[in-house]
């Protein structure tokens, strides 16, 4: 059983299958996806190689499995996404095998949820942020190039180098540079027309997606018609941001870019959702002792869905909230952590207990 399909043939493996997502947490909207999530266990004879599937997803990856072995080692560390299945409301719960009692979710609820639930939060946050810097600095469609990097001493200043090109009534191809010694980055540039014919300069460099500028030989005695700086630390740092820009361009998702713009947003204001909801969840861990998947705060959560703040508002509420999760968790009476020793008891019991029924 290597796919999601041999799972969906062979049901007589699941554990647990149940509603997750948007309908779970009681935040499904008109167009929400329906999405599932479950448990299931390996064939005994994939778990003696190194076939067995520790996940399994269908092609949109809103049916999500997880083999029971990579389920409990996930539960032990505390994973929201795992936790929530155990506290699913009985309402979105398609099929429960009975050997899930043996699973005890209060086992498992510890102090490690401050980092596992608020740190995963976090990591939203930044990721908004760095949405927020996309959408309002986006990339030109035009690549730029090394030459955008390069300037020329003028003066007391300098200027581009597209400038001083064009103002010679030079092109790029047309020059040669060789580096200045003990000066990084500074070069000593020329032109062609110095030349007896004999000999040429190979150009600044070598095209539009040239990642460096581009060395020429230079004849003894001949004399520089300016100096130039290329400023490689900036071009690299473009390059980084510009693929990242172009990835996220061509992997967002174009439903939910077109939402937030009709919000005039600068954030994915769904995500957000997901932040508060994720903390608000930490905190009644922190205080109950349990955990709601179904959530009472709908209203405030759509809310923020539906672009009531603005995101500096939401940034500071998060830094206030992450400041009183500390303090609760810091008085609360969950475990440290949850014992590994007890949840491999129930892992291997729950092992050789399926496969007892099964064969």
């Amino acid at each position: 059983m290597n796919t999601y399909d041999d799972l969906k043939a062979n049901p007589n493996f699941v554990l647990l299958d149940c509603i997750s997502g948007s309908t779970a947490y009681n935040l499904s909207v008109e167009g929400s996806d329906v999405d599932r999530k479950g448990i299931f266990v390996a064939p005994q004879g994939s778990i003696y190689g190194f076939g067995s599937p520790v996940q399994l997803a269908n092609a949109t990856n809103d049916e999500v499995y997880f083999e029971i072995g990579r389920f409990i080692e996930l539960l032990v560390k505390n994973n929201p996404n795992v936790l929530e299945l155990l506290y699913t409301p009985a309402k979105h719960v398609l099929f429960r095998h009975p050997l899930m009692d043996l699973i005890d979710p209060r086992e498992y609820l510890s102090k490690r949820c401050l980092e596992t639930f608020a740190g995963y939060a976090v990591s939203q946050l930044k990721k908004a942020k760095g949405l927020n810097k996309k959408i309002n600095i986006p990339q030109a469609l035009e690549r730029k190039t090394v030459l955008d990097f390069c300037y020329v001493l003028e003066g007391n200043g300098s200027t581009s180098l597209a400038k001083w090109l064009n103002k010679q009534g030079f092109h790029q191809e047309e020059c040669g540079i060789a580096k200045v010694d003990h000066f990084r980055d500074v070069y000593l540039l020329y032109h062609r027309t110095q030349l007896d014919g004999e000999t040429y300069f190979h150009g600044i460099c070598s095209g539009a997606s040239a990642d460096d500028v581009h060395l020429s030989s230079i004849p003894k005695g001949l004399a520089h018609l300016a100096v130039m700086t290329f400023n490689k630390d900036g071009y690299s740092s473009y390059c980084r941001e510009y693929r990242e820009y172009k990835t996220w361009e061509e992997n967002r998702n174009p439903e939910r870019f077109a939402h937030n713009r009709s919000l005039g947003k600068d954030y994915d204001a769904k995500n957000m959702m997901h932040l508060f909801r994720l903390l608000h969840m930490a905190e009644e861990i922190a205080l109950y002792g349990e955990m709601h998947v179904h959530r009472p705060d709908r209203e405030f959560l759509l809310s923020i869905r539906n672009g009531s703040y603005t995101f500096d508002e939401l940034s500071g509420m998060v830094n206030v909230k992450l400041e009183k999760l500390r303090q609760k968790y810091a008085d609360s009476a969950l475990q440290d952590y949850p014992d590994p020793v007890t949840a491999e008891k129930s892992l291997v019991r729950i092992r050789k207990e399926f496969y007892e029924r099964v064969t």
